[in-house]
């Protein structure tokens, strides 16, 4: 019976393992980056959309300021409003503000990653590479992973159709 239990113990063991190892979760500094996905894109959209959150660990608010992607030829941090029942896209210049102690969550409807003039299209199951610039924190290159929107909880909106970003 002893013997039993010690080979449970070793499976959830390796079971967890690989569980962290998809947790998705990467960290600069006292960030902490998780679930970062792209939507799946139609055939022939020109953008793609990307959601992920933010925790700030530290004492001291830090700021995404920019970002980068070798499949798109433009990335912006974008925030999408709602004026007189119209969805207005815009470039957020000055980036999203992490407030020391909180998170910030880039989802559909709200602020999220744009990468426009895509270079090919967004199949669900790829992973693209992302590099996040934070003021303090410094460089990130991430993996975002492609999703079908049905799979995804927070987004239920594609902004592949979509023709009010500004470029």
């Amino acid at each position: 019976m002893k013997q039993f239990y010690s080979i449970i113990l070793s499976i959830s063991l390796v079971l967890a393992a690989s569980l962290s190892a998809f947790s998705n979760d990467y960290k600069i500094g006292n960030l902490v980056i998780g679930h970062p996905v792209i939507p799946a894109t139609v055939k022939a959209a020109p953008v793609a959309a990307g959601y992920l959150k933010i925790k700030n660990n530290g004492a001291e608010a830090d700021r995404l300021v920019s970002l980068s992607a070798n499949f798109s030829a433009k990335q912006q941090i974008h925030t999408m409003t709602m004026i007189d029942g119209v969805m207005r896209m815009r470039p957020l210049k000055d980036g999203v503000e992490i407030p020391a102690g909180g998170e910030a969550t880039l989802r559909a409807g709200g602020d999220h990653l744009m990468f426009m003039k895509l270079n090919e299209q967004m199949e669900a199951g790829q992973l693209r590479k992302v590099t996040l610039v934070f003021e303090k924190a410094g460089q990130l290159e991430i993996e975002m992973i492609v999703v079908d929107m049905s799979n995804m909880d927070e987004a239920k909106e594609d902004h592949s159709n979509h023709s009010g970003h500004t470029n």
